[in-house]
């Protein structure tokens, strides 16, 4: 198990192969995504659950809580999320560094790592800056207030973060960084596209303005919890119309629940489209100009 469990973690994938080696192409500048989780708030196996998927063998079905870790050309590393399995992750991948974390929304599965930012302040000697909409910023300010409280004992360490809410397109290393407005049931979040790159977790609808942030992006991650419908989130008919129509080169999908065996799912969806699992890693086009910053800080 091991050994099929390597093999899972170190596989890269091109979205178009055929576009990248066409003659005559300029080479373009790339980036890469690793998936470090891509469960639900429950992560997979779930406690106490004796279903199939839970009791798999194949390493594709067991996924840690979502999260996902980008590096630019450039060599900026980007973490979308820090939910509470991050510091498992951070070791099993051997994550050298932090630079900034984008965070799509606040709820417990994508925020309650950020503690184990602290280890990534000492290695680098440095801040990290943390970037999501005014919602999420201001309840990463209450639910860590004692990183903020300046009467907190420093103790083991406190993690050095500065908070920006985001209203519009900015830069990371270079590469342009556009929030894509979701809508998780009734709360609005970001996805993010980053060149042609989008990452669009815990969605339950696309507003009408946002399609066309997402015009000419190659490589989409999207949520796609189950087969049966559900009030926060894509389930897989629904994200599958949303590829469709967003037209991408390739899709993985992303915040799979126990529901969904990796195989079997992956068997019966169109081509180029598949379950995305814990370890994998793609290459994306990544568009090299800044873009204006639209942040503000929130300290």
């Amino acid at each position: 198990m091991s050994d099929r469990h390597d093999r899972a973690r170190s596989r890269r994938i091109d979205p178009d192969p055929a576009r990248s080696a066409a003659a005559g192409d300029a080479p373009a500048a790339r980036g890469s995504l690793l998936f470090l989780g891509t469960g639900t708030s429950h992560g997979v196996p779930m406690i106490g659950c004796r279903c199939a998927v839970c009791r798999s063998d194949d390493p594709r079905d067991t996924r840690t809580r979502p999260s996902a870790y980008i590096t630019l050309p450039g060599g900026t590393r980007v973490l979308i999320d820090s939910g509470p399995d991050f510091r498992s992750q951070a070791l099993r991948h051997d994550l050298p560094r932090v630079d900034a974390v984008l965070y799509t929304h606040s709820h417990a599965d994508h925020i309650l790592g950020l503690d184990d930012l602290r280890r990534f302040n000492h290695l680098q000697h440095g801040r990290i800056p943390c970037y999501g909409d005014r919602e999420t910023i201001a309840d990463l300010r209450r639910t860590f207030s004692y990183i903020f409280d300046r009467d907190t004992p420093a103790g083991g360490g406190l993690p050095e973060i500065d908070l920006f809410a985001v209203h519009g397109p900015f830069s990371l290393g270079g590469v342009e960084v556009v929030p894509v407005p979701l809508l998780h049931g009734r709360r609005m979040l970001y996805g993010y596209r980053i060149g042609r790159l989008a990452y669009l977790t815990d969605c339950s609808a696309i507003p009408a303005g946002s399609w066309e942030l997402l015009d000419g992006v190659e490589v989409v991650v999207l949520d796609a919890l189950r087969h049966r419908p559900h009030p926060t989130h894509f389930n897989v008919a629904e994200a599958v119309a949303a590829i469709e129509r967003i037209g991408p080169a390739r899709a993985w999908f992303t915040h799979i629940c126990h529901d969904l065996p990796h195989a079997a799912t992956t068997a019966s969806l169109p081509e180029r489209i598949e379950l995305a699992y814990d370890g994998l890693s793609v290459e994306f086009d990544v568009t090299g100009h800044s873009a204006g910053c639209h942040v503000e800080s929130a300290e």
